[in-house]
């Protein structure tokens, strides 16, 4: 989950909010959120979307999935 981590790191970096306030608007406690970040742990589907909502972006963004063209 080393990509989930660093994406997570450079979304909340382009937004520039601290931990804190990103756990915060993610409804989260710093502490966990933080686990997250440091590639500790691995977030849970609802939490994933949680923190993907309160970034802005998109699950797939935060996990790195590449989304097929339209025009295949």
């Amino acid at each position: 989950m080393d990509l989930f981590a660093a994406n997570l790191r450079a979304r909340a970096a382009a937004l520039n909010p601290s931990n804190a306030e990103a756990a915060r608007r993610a409804g989260l406690n710093e502490r966990r959120y933080f686990h997250y970040v440091s590639e500790a742990r691995e977030p849970d589907l609802a939490t994933l979307v949680k923190i993907s909502k309160a970034l802005g972006t998109t699950p797939d963004a935060l996990l790195g999935a590449k989304r097929e063209s339209d025009d295949l």
